[in-house]
């Protein structure tokens, strides 16, 4: 008697690849989902922190420009000028908003390249013994012309701009720029009116 044969059950090889192959893709779609979420996730932080890094730049010199207006109410003669501890030639500077005497807040920058912020783990600042951060924050202020452009003149009006830069991976450098003017609003000792 002859022996019929039965029909292998089983995959094949083809159907092991097949498999295989949708697996990886069921395991490989979601976990790079997640690697960009978190490199989303990590951009929107860092973004955030440098709108804040700069807004807090122009609030220091905004508290530095209103105390000048105590010295200012403190005088008999009107003296000093309220804008008088910031630089005004559009050159880099440094601002430590922890500090509240403004010959140590402000630093010129040496070079041009100011020197990343540091931190403590809870502050940001300049202070020895703390951690340089990937974040460096640049000042410089101006007075304004009429046209909108610097004067090398005293005017009314001061152009504050603070730009944030940071590394964002390997490759990418990223920037945060933010201006805002600040305005001569009480007689002193500039002698503009």
């Amino acid at each position: 008697m002859k022996k019929e044969k039965t029909p292998q059950k089983g995959f094949t090889l083809i159907e092991t690849l097949v498999a295989v192959a949708l697996l990886s893709i069921a395991v490989v779609a979601p976990m790079s989902l997640a690697s960009k979420s978190l490199s989303s996730a990590r951009y929107a932080r860092d973004q955030i922190t440098s709108f804040y890094l700069a807004q807090e730049a122009i609030e220091a010199l905004r508290s530095i420009r209103d105390a000048q207006i105590l010295l200012i109410a403190q005088s008999a003669s009107g003296a000093p000028d309220i804008f008088g501890p910031i630089p005004h030639d559009n050159s880099p500077f440094i601002i430590d908003a922890r500090k509240t005497d403004p010959g140590s807040a402000i630093t010129p920058c040496s070079g041009g390249a100011c020197p990343p912020l540091q931190t403590n783990h809870s502050l940001y600042g300049y202070e020895s013994g703390w951690e340089n951060t990937h974040f460096t924050r640049t000042v410089r202020a101006c007075f304004i012309q009429s046209n909108g452009s610097c004067a090398s003149a005293a005017t009314g009006e001061l152009r504050v701009s603070v730009t944030v830069e940071w590394q964002a991976g390997p490759i990418q450098k990223r920037t945060f720029s933010i201006s805002e003017n600040l305005y001569r609003w009480v007689v002193d000792g500039s002698a503009q009116e």
